[in-house]
């Protein structure tokens, strides 16, 4: 993301001047842009004029609106958020009060400005715009006849390409139609690998499968590599790393997230640290339950007795369209920070955001114990039954 310019009161209230570059960059806007914020940018706008005589011509005009925004949609394959909203701004095509589509994409620059810049909304801002933040590792999660090409961010998995190869059984005395459509399949991998990886700022590419599958794809890899003489493939042998999974499916990343013998290797990579941070959580809540919990009540009361000593909170809460709701998590972060507390904010986007909103979203690891927590939420379950 590229900052052009911002600018915050001192009572909370501001703008900031972005451009979106990439993918993971809409989804921060995504998670910036709130009912009740103001947008300004370029848009084309259907424009009817009436002439003296009485008959109309329409026009599509390319102008700049600002609008109060009321209602955001995030189409994640097309990397497109459309926000809308009614005009705040006088304009010469547009009647103040009209209603409007702002189409944000990328390298399209955009003004967002709040009525109050809270601390969750300027750390977004200010990680977008860290040049550091970009994918370094990528994971290519296959079984036979089905892969899925994922670049894996601190924020999101991002599926590049999904393949699906129908591969005929083998049969007895005859496998030529198995093989052929298995190098048929292995090729279309191949290809989606060159076309949507980027092996300058990647670190590691994880090859994952059940069985033998992934080593024959990396042998077959390397074979059409001496074919072509790719040099790229060469120059980037070591960041290949093959690793056992059940399924070719997406959700088989947990599985090498959790796997201890990759965590060495990954450990450089920024996807895996919220993993390891749920990973924590989970261990702490079978070996000591009593300094671990999750849900709404459970964690304000225990941030509340100053007992959370690792916050674990998804995003998802902080796109909450009720203002007071949102404040309410936001005050949940910064009381843990002033009290000495890590925060990690999960996106929901990312495999490890997944696992936590399943446990109600927000969770955290405590100081100390609190047997009570768990007696209070028995209590009041019992209660609404």
């Amino acid at each position: 993301m590229k900052l052009i310019n911002k600018r915050f009161d001192k009572d909370g209230q501001g703008q900031v001047v972005l451009i979106p570059e990439d993918s993971e960059d809409m989804w921060h806007v995504y998670n910036l842009v709130a009912i009740g914020d103001s947008l300004r940018s370029t848009t084309v706008r259907k424009v009817t004029a009436e002439s003296a005589t009485g008959s109309t011509t329409s026009n599509r005009v390319r102008t700049v609106l600002t609008i109060s925004v009321e209602d955001i949609d995030f189409d994640g394959q097309a990397c497109l958020i459309r926000v809308r909203g009614r005009n705040i701004e006088e304009n010469q095509h547009v009647k103040m009060g009209a209603y409007h589509t702002l189409d944000l994409e990328m390298n399209r620059k955009f003004t967002l400005a709040k009525k109050v810049w809270d601390v969750v909304a300027i750390e977004r801002v200010e990680m977008a715009c860290d040049p550091a933040q970009s994918s370094d590792l990528a994971a290519v999660i296959m079984q036979e006849g089905l892969a899925h090409v994922c670049l894996v961010t601190s924020c999101m998995t991002l599926v590049r390409a999904r393949l699906e190869t129908p591969i005929p059984r083998k049969r007895r005395g005859n496998c030529s139609q198995h093989d052929k459509a298995l190098t048929r399949f292995y090729d279309a991998v191949l290809q989606a690998i060159l076309r949507h990886l980027n092996f300058d700022v990647l670190k590691c590419v994880l090859i994952a499968s059940p069985g033998f599958v992934k080593d024959q794809f990396f042998d077959f890899m390397y074979q059409e590599a001496v074919k072509s003489d790719n040099k790229l493939l060469f120059e980037n042998k070591s960041k290949f790393v093959l690793a056992h999974c059940s399924s070719g499916h997406k959700h088989s990343l947990k599985e090498l997230f959790e796997d201890s013998n990759l965590q060495t290797r990954l450990a450089d990579t920024r996807a895996t640290s919220e993993t390891r941070a749920l990973d924590e959580f989970y261990k702490m809540l079978n070996d000591d339950a009593d300094r671990a919990t999750y849900g709404e009540d459970a964690v304000v009361k225990a941030v509340n007795n100053h007992a959370v000593e690792v916050l674990l909170i998804t995003d998802t809460l902080f796109r909450c369209q009720d203002v007071n709701r949102r404040k309410k998590f936001v005050n949940l972060v910064e009381g843990v920070r002033d009290l000495g507390g890590e925060v990690r904010i999960f996106s929901s986007l990312h495999v490890s955001g997944e696992q936590l909103t399943m446990l109600s979203g927000v969770a955290a690891i405590l100081r100390f114990p609190m047997p009570d927590l768990e007696q209070e939420f028995i209590v009041s379950s019992s209660d609404e039954g």
